[in-house]
C-alpha cells in the first residue's frame, strides 16, 4: 500500500508522543513558548540539511516513493521527515523535562 511504509509510522510517532505527554508524563511542555521556540530552531537547521540530503536533483538519501505520501516541502524534503523529527526531538525533551521535575521533587523532600 502506498504511503504506509514511511508515512504511517511517522504519523503514529507523533500521535504516540502526544498521548504519552497527555496520558502519562503531564509535563506541560507543549504549552510552553520556549518549547515552540526550540522547535523553530530545530526546524531552521533541519530544513537546509535535510533539503540538501533529499534534493531530487542530486539526492544523497533516496526514498522509495511507493512508501511515502509523495508530499515534499520545502526543497524536496519528504513531509514525513518533519513528523519523525518532531516526534524524536519532542520525546527527548519530554524525558528531559520529566527528569528535571523528578529531580526537583527529590530536592524538595
Amino acid at each position: 500500500m502506498t504511503g504506509l511504509g514511511y508515512t504511517l509510522p511517522a504519523v503514529l510517532a507523533v500521535i504516540l508522543v502526544c498521548i504519552w505527554e497527555v496520558a502519562v508524563l503531564h509535563t506541560g511542555l507543549l504549552r510552553r513558548p520556549a518549547y515552540w521556540v526550540s522547535m523553530a530552531i530545530v526546524t531552521a537547521f533541519q530544513v537546509p540539511v535535510d533539503g540538501w540530503l533529499t534534493k531530487l536533483s542530486a539526492p544523497i538519501v533516496i526514498y522509495d516513493e511507493r512508501h511515502t505520501s509523495g508530499i515534499r516541502f520545502p526543497f524536496d524534503i519528504p513531509v514525513e521527515d518533519f513528523l519523525f523529527g518532531w516526534a524524536l526531538v519532542t520525546a527527548v525533551l519530554l524525558l528531559w523535562e520529566r527528569q528535571r521535575l523528578r529531580d526537583g521533587q527529590a530536592d524538595a523532600s
